[in-house]
Formats: structure tokens, sequence, C-alpha cells
């Protein structure tokens, strides 16, 4: 067997995982393994447990059953906060409050904080990456604009900067596309798109419930519904109408052209006869 034929290194491993909360089981025995270089995503209606499964591939949240292992080290026996720091994470919801530039939100991607520490200096070579990630997403003559100023499109790539800034090897989107227009959508799908190119190595998981949110790079995915998996494994055999209306529980038409997928609710009511 030659070296091309190996499998890639696994990034995030889940077996057989169990959530509860207030006596509520909300996910029921759940699978999932994400390689280097893999997209996934992260498909179902709201409340199908999908920000909880993205909060164990991020070290956050703790299974009440089963195993969860992110880069190798099972959650339980391992220095959270020493993970997290290999972990991109792009939140819409960021909660700064300070009217930081772009570039200064980006480099607090270094020390995994909202706010810039006090006394705390980047060095020339932190300085340097953020540069770099800055002209990548189009946000190099912007550097100095004030977060509150911002448009939601500027934010969304303004926050994936911040999450490459230290070189993860996992990113974690939770519904980046919140809040954005049509166009401002299209532009931060692109730029999710650069990172195949950028950073071949780089295995990402993005959480939606809207199939035209997913960027072509989607090489992944898994369907759940009411905490159970529906489907899992490469996207253009699992993103397929049958699944996709069997996770949402409505007749949906899924389509896929030029590398993106659209869906449609299929109507339900009968055709009007005509009268005699």
């Amino acid at each position: 067997m030659t070296a091309d034929t190996h499998p890639a290194p696994v990034v995030v491993e889940l077996r057989d995982v169990t959530f509860r909360r207030d006596g509520k089981q909300i996910l029921h025995g759940v699978g999932l393994t994400v390689r280097e270089g893999e997209h996934w995503a992260l498909l179902g209606p709201n409340g199908a447990g999908k920000s909880t499964l993205l909060g164990f591939c991020g070290a956050v949240t703790h299974p009440s059953s089963g195993s969860v292992h992110v880069l190798g080290r099972q959650l339980g026996r391992v220095d959270l906060q020493q993970l997290r720091r290999a972990i991109g994470h792009v939140n819409p919801r960021h909660p700064l409050r300070s009217p930081l530039t772009i570039r200064q939100v980006v480099l607090t991607g270094l020390v995994g904080s909202i706010d810039v520490p006090p006394r705390w200096q980047p060095t020339r070579v932190d300085l340097d990456r953020a540069e770099l990630l800055l002209g990548t997403l189009g946000l190099a003559d912007k550097a100095e604009e004030r977060w509150p100023t911002l448009s939601q499109g500027e934010r969304g790539r303004t926050l994936i900067a911040r999450a490459l800034v230290s070189r993860p090897r996992l990113l974690l989107l939770d519904e980046p596309s919140t809040g954005l227009d049509v166009a401002a959508r299209e532009q931060l799908l692109e730029t999710i798109d650069l990172l195949g190119e950028t950073d071949p190595q780089l295995a990402s998981i993005m959480v939606t419930h809207h199939l035209e949110e997913l960027p072509t790079t989607t090489t992944h995915a898994l369907l759940l519904k009411a905490g159970s998996v529906v489907a899992a494994g490469p996207a253009d055999r699992t993103v397929t109408t049958g699944n996709v209306s069997a996770a949402f529980d409505h007749p949906i038409e899924v389509r896929y052209q030029d590398g993106r997928w659209a869906a449609r609710a299929r109507s339900t009511r009968r055709p009007a006869v005509a009268a005699a």
C-alpha cells in the first residue's frame, strides 16, 4: 500500500455519545469521525442537537456517556484550555463590546480572549500572520476600522481571520451566515472556500439548517433529527431529498448544481380541480 492510500489523521472522533440536560435526552448514541482536510456540515432543524454536538468538538461540553476525542486527546483526560487553543471557533454572536479595530480583534484569537489583555503584546510573527490573513480575506484596507462600525459581512470575515490566526488544526463555524444579507453571505462563503487552498490540512465543521449556506468545499455531512443521526457520510450521497426530508420531517426537494445545494419544500396541497 502506498502512502497516498493511507487515510488522513483523525481530528475528531465521537463514539456512541449521549447527552442529557435537566433530565432530557438531547443526543442519542451519536458517532462522528472527522479527518484532516475534511469539511463537515451538521444539518438539522432547530433543537436537533447540532450546537450541542459542536460543543463536544470544541472541547466545551462533556458527553453524558460515550467518548469524545479531539486532536488525539480524550475529553475528561486533558487540559481543556490547552486543547481549545488548537481549535478555531467562529461565532457570529461574538460578545465584543469594546471598539477594537479589525486588526486587534484578529489578534485576540492568539490569546483566546474577547478583548485585548492588559500589557499583552503580539510578536512580529503574530503580526505578520495577522496581516497575511487580513490580506487573504480582503480586509487589509479596513484593518483600522472599528468593530461597532463594521457590517455583518465584515464582522464575519474578521471572525474567520481571528479563528485562523493561531494556526488551528480544527475550525468550527456556528451558523456563520446568521444576520447576513444574500450578498454578504456569498462573500463569506467565498472566504470559507479559500481555506481549502490556503490550508489544505485544516478540518472544519459547520453548523447550519439552511442548505444554501453550505460552501462548495463541503466534503461531508451529518443530518440530525431530535438528537439522532439520520444520515452521515460524503456530502453528495448524504444531502439528498430523502435524507433532508427525513431530518426536517417535511417533504423537501434538494437540488445540487455547480457545487451548491438548494432546498425547496414540496407542496402537500392537492391541485385544484377545474370546474366542469
